[in-house]
């Protein structure tokens, strides 16, 4: 399988919704289209919103990959500024 490697990798563990999509959203405004954004977080309902919303504004989710018990990676590209 293909690795995707990101342009921009942020850190979002401990945070709770809305701080994590808060953190995604102003990561992603600051980067450019065809850029790949990477999310490492451990809030469980984050891994399903922040690609939801991501998609609502437009963005491509390449990947959401439960990393271990605790954490997962969600990958996303900047398609629409």
């Amino acid at each position: 399988m293909e690795q995707t490697i990101p342009d921009k990798k942020i850190n979002i563990k401990g945070l709770v919704c809305p701080y994590t999509f808060v953190k995604a959203k102003l990561a992603i405004e600051s980067m450019e289209v065809g850029q790949i954004l990477e999310i490492l977080l451990d809030y469980e309902e984050a891994s399903r919103s922040i690609p939801k919303s991501m998609e609502d504004h437009g963005q491509k989710v390449l990947k959401v990959e439960k990393v271990s018990d605790t954490d997962w990676v969600l990958q996303i590209r900047k398609d629409k500024d």
